[in-house]
């Protein structure tokens, strides 16, 4: 009876061994062979591998880039302290995931990269104003980290993609003093607006005035005694060819007519 239960089992263990000793090296993955406690050089291309699970141990290193997300307390200039919200893109570089595992181990992420990510942030941000954290530097101290923690951390096999800050949150009192004074930063540009408009259309107006009082001159230098005699001449010339009856009244520089 033993004989026969072992003979069934037999194929389920070949089975579980045969599981235990093949592993499937996926896109994004570095694996590396360690067997009896030695690391090999080489890592494994992709596809699937048979091992032996007794003496010989497959690390996978993910070499996808993974976002770390952190919201923590950062210190500024002026000694105050602000609420970031901040998101690291960082992966391993293929090249040197054998150096990482052996110096950090699998853990490497918590062990060395966010450590060096946090402090970073925090001594780069202890370098500008709440404002300009806020507003103004915000692509400036993102550069700034991300040079920063590049040159702390790219020497141990780690490649930093991106550094975003996400939010800033500043006290009450700064971020109401902020608004008042974008408030009426935008107020005095509308002033500024609306005087150089007004005096736009003073200097339009003057213009039009200038060039009204240019043509009366002319027209009043142009108004000679012989000019008015010859359009009198002219008119009455006009009057006595017109078909409806009229008095004329003379005597004066200037005739009145008057319709009957």
């Amino acid at each position: 009876m033993t004989s026969k239960i072992t003979t069934k089992a037999l194929p389920l263990l070949l089975i579980l061994f045969l599981a235990g000793s093949c592993t499937i090296v996926r896109p994004g993955q570095v694996a590396l062979k360690q067997r009896l406690g030695v690391l090999k050089q080489s890592p494994l291309a992709n596809g699937s591998h048979f091992f032996d699970p007794f003496t010989t141990r497959i690390v996978k290193i993910n070499v996808r880039t993974v976002e770390i997300y952190q919201s923590l307390p950062l210190p500024t200039k002026e000694g105050l302290s602000v609420d970031a919200q901040i998101t690291l893109l960082y992966h391993v570089n293929p090249e040197k995931a054998d150096y990482v595992y052996t110096n950090f181990g699998k853990d490497y992420q918590t062990v060395y990269v966010l450590s060096n990510f946090l402090a970073t942030a925090r001594e780069v941000s202890s370098k500008y104003y709440a404002k300009e954290l806020y507003a103004i530097e915000r692509k400036k101290v993102e550069q700034v980290i991300f040079d920063e923690l590049t040159s702390h951390i790219s020497e141990k096999g780690f490649v930093v993609d991106a550094v975003l800050l996400k939010d800033i949150l500043l006290p009450e009192s700064m971020s109401r003093a902020i608004q008042n004074k974008v408030n009426a930063e935008q107020e005095a540009l509308q002033m500024e607006f609306v005087i150089q408009k007004q005096k736009k259309e003073a200097q339009r107006m003057r213009i039009e005035a200038e060039g009204i009082r240019r043509a009366q001159t002319i027209i009043d230098s142009s108004l000679t005694e012989q000019l008015i005699q010859y359009n009198q001449i002219q008119m009455l010339k006009s009057l006595v060819n017109s078909p409806n009856a009229k008095v004329i009244i003379t005597g004066s520089k200037v005739p009145m007519i008057i319709n009957e």
